[in-house]
């Protein structure tokens, strides 16, 4: 099973809440890394791929992801 086979299965409004909730863990991830404040580096590497993961399934559906805030 691929990584993004859970993904292909959310409905497109679940699909846009999961870009919203890993874009607002990314951002929180970078300003506390940024602050110094981030002791597990390894998650924000995660938390940018499946952001990619993300994005890159709802492109495959035609959704815009810049649309998506």
């Amino acid at each position: 099973m691929a990584a993004t086979d859970h993904l292909r299965d959310c409905t497109t409004d679940e699909l846009e809440g999961r870009v919203r909730a890993a874009r607002l863990t990314v951002f929180g991830l970078r300003f506390q890394h940024a602050g110094g404040e981030l002791e597990n580096t390894a998650g924000l590497k995660s938390a940018k791929r499946e952001l990619a993961r993300t994005l890159t399934v709802a492109r495959e559906r035609g959704i815009d992801p810049e649309k998506i805030r």
